[in-house]
């Protein structure tokens, strides 16, 4: 969650020409195709991005993000390269510093967002004890049936590797 927010938020950033620094972005669910970007809870400097760009854009935006680890592999042949050790280190820094930050990170849900045994991407307190608390936000209906359907293909995964 931590990495897809960070691409989605340059995105975002290159978008508007602004600076990532004043971008926040969160991505749930899954790793992959079926990630769940939320342009709703997605800002620059505090003002909602769907206050910004037209709907278009957003979606374009949506689908880079979705699409983001495809791209970087079809570029230089793999994904893991800086942007997974940079969003280890962010967590490892929230906790380390006990900084209460809320990130998107894959967390055991247990009813949480109406998802039960799986770990599934969601906003969650990290601080010196690691996810301290779940922070449930409100979704739409086409938010939690798209979170519920990122949450289906992790269990898919799940199931065929027999975790």
């Amino acid at each position: 969650g931590v990495l897809d927010s960070a691409r989605m938020r340059a995105f975002i950033a290159t978008e508007l020409n602004v600076s990532v620094e004043n971008v926040h972005a969160f991505v749930l669910g899954g790793h992959g195709d079926t990630m769940v970007p939320l342009p709703r809870y997605s800002t620059v400097a505090g003002i909602p991005i769907t206050e910004l760009l037209p709907a278009e854009r957003i979606a374009a935006i949506c689908e880079r993000t979705a699409n983001g680890g495809a791209e970087i592999t079809k570029l230089v042949g793999t994904s893991a390269w800086y942007a997974p050790g940079a969003s280890a280190a962010d967590m490892v820094e929230a906790i380390l510093k006990d900084q209460k930050r809320i990130m998107p990170c894959s967390v055991f849900l247990e009813g949480e967002y109406g998802i039960h045994d799986l770990f599934v991407g969601v906003p969650v307190k990290v601080g010196a004890r690691g996810a301290e608390e779940i922070v449930q936000v409100p979704l739409t209906d086409a938010e939690k049936a798209a979170l519920h359907k990122s949450a289906g293909a992790v269990k898919e995964l799940v199931d065929v590797i027999k975790v």
